[in-house]
């Protein structure tokens, strides 16, 4: 069971997420409407988790963001997972500016999760999102990954992989390993290795595996976002 604290400003959203969540078996220890509510109860509560939307009163723009990154400054142990409406290229590469790249120390931040509105309309989608964050990996929205590796400058080092490997780098983006990444192209795990294989050698990147390899993909991603 996680204890968590959710932010939306949508009083149907947050109720039907709060509904979703308890089914579940989790526990909503505050579910609140505006950011600096949010602050409040992370303060009073410590959850082991934060859900929180983008845009919140009182202007809708970026106010659920700046709070989250407030909360991770604060406390970079803290997972926290952003809902959005729309695919915000900027506000991903914020929330990730910290985290991408960064795969040793000895203590490790919390999970880090950009998801869509839409992909929580997939209950088993979202809860396994968020038990991923939670367990301190880094999860991001296939439609995120696909808008970042599409709109790069044209010198980036993503243009010297074939539309095979952006395919690979994309699955691999969302934390899937070889063998997940295998059954989503239909080929054998022997393929993507070899495309993952090239495409590290083509971005100059470490060999990792899971997590690790997450964060090295979005250092790439993340030049891409402007």
């Amino acid at each position: 069971m996680l204890r968590l604290i959710l932010a939306e400003d949508s009083v149907l959203l947050r109720a039907g997420l709060t509904e979703v969540l308890s089914r579940s078996g989790h526990e909503v220890v505050a579910a609140v409407g505006d950011a600096e509510a949010l602050v409040r109860a992370v303060a009073a509560e410590r959850p082991d988790v934060v859900v929180t939307d983008v845009r919140m009163p009182p202007d809708f723009r970026d106010e659920g963001l700046r709070a989250a990154l407030e909360l991770r400054a604060a406390d970079p142990s803290l997972p926290v997972l952003v809902l959005s409406q729309y695919v915000a290229t900027a506000y991903a590469a914020r929330l990730f500016g910290g985290r991408a790249g960064r795969t040793g120390g000895t203590a490790a931040p919390g999970g880090l999760g950009y998801l869509l509105k839409d992909r929580v309309g997939e209950v088993d989608e979202f809860l396994d999102a968020l038990q991923r964050v939670a367990g301190g990996q880094t999860v991001l929205d296939p439609e995120v990954i696909r808008v970042l590796l599409n709109h790069r400058p044209a010198d980036h080092p993503l243009g010297r992989l074939t539309p095979r490997e952006r395919e690979v780098l994309a699955l691999m983006a969302e934390g899937l390993n070889n063998q997940a990444v295998a059954a989503r192209l239909f080929v054998t795990e022997a393929a993507v290795v070899k495309h993952a294989s090239s495409i590290f050698m083509k971005l100059e990147l470490d060999p990792a595996e899971g997590n690790r390899r997450v964060l090295a993909v979005l250092a790439h991603l993340r030049g891409s976002a402007g």
